[in-house]
């Protein structure tokens, strides 16, 4: 039986499906870049163990206002910084350039494709899942490029039934092409979509911490920030399967 399992193991390094694997993975050291994308967040990293994983899909999900945009901005602001080329594919063109500049992101280094999905298609519910395959088509020419250190796929506020009509094969192939590469790749959404067994899916929501108990503080401007609860659940976990956190945003005039 032991011969018969290394066997097994041997084919499926030879196809590379290794990764489907259920052994341990080696830790991650968080100061190597070529491991993780590192958020720019020293307190989530750490709990991510470094950043979100290379050769990987992850997600990051949570409801409007729920912090999801800041956090997915400043990700792309760390990237730029350290002068790796980010693409992202923005489905709904909700993209607000004022915020991606008061973050710091480097639009030089940021290939920024914009999508039209429909939230109100009406009797045309069609037009939202023809613009999702075209929104994922334009996402998997930017990862079968390669060379971009981080590839985003921004379904956030698109409509749930469209999402969930995707065929899960879709996550296989993305998963396919982004495996042994140095690019993080992440999908962002409303809800869970799909992440590989070495991602991570962060679950984002606001905490009664704040001036009016929702996580929403006030100070010398009208808006200063938000607090936010990172839920980090892992399918095989390098130190823990699931941890929480709190950490807060900064309103970009209030810096």
């Amino acid at each position: 039986m032991p011969l018969a399992r290394a066997d097994l193991e041997l084919l499926l390094r030879s196809r590379r499906l290794d990764r489907t694997l259920t052994t341990a993975l080696p830790a991650l050291d968080p100061r190597d870049d070529a491991a993780v994308a590192p958020s720019g967040i020293a307190t989530l990293d750490a709990r991510l163990g470094g950043g979100f994983p290379r050769g990987h899909v992850s997600e990051l999900v949570g409801a409007r206002s729920s912090g999801r945009t800041s956090l997915l901005l400043q990700t792309i602001a760390a990237a730029t910084a350290r002068s790796e080329l980010v693409g992202c594919v923005d489905a709904l063109d909700m993209l607000d350039v004022a915020s991606a500049d008061a973050a710091g992101v480097d639009s030089s280094r940021l290939l920024w494709v914009r999508g039209h999905v429909v939230t109100n298609p009406g009797l045309c519910g069609d037009l939202n899942q023809r613009a999702l395959e075209q929104a994922i088509r334009a996402f998997t020419l930017i990862l079968q490029a390669g060379n971009f250190g981080l590839v985003v796929l921004d379904l956030a506020e698109a409509p749930v039934q469209a999402v969930r009509r995707l065929p899960f094969t879709t996550w296989m192939r993305v998963q396919r092409m982004v495996e042994g590469s140095q690019t993080a790749c992440l999908l962002v959404g409303n809800e869970p979509m799909a992440r590989s067994s070495a991602g991570l899916t962060l679950k984002l929501t606001r905490t009664g911490i704040g001036d009016w108990g929702l996580g929403i503080r006030f100070g010398e401007c009208l808006f200063d920030g938000l607090t936010i609860e990172a839920h980090v659940a892992r399918a095989r976990a390098r130190e823990r399967e699931e941890a929480s956190m709190t950490f807060s945003t900064l309103a970009a005039d209030c810096a």
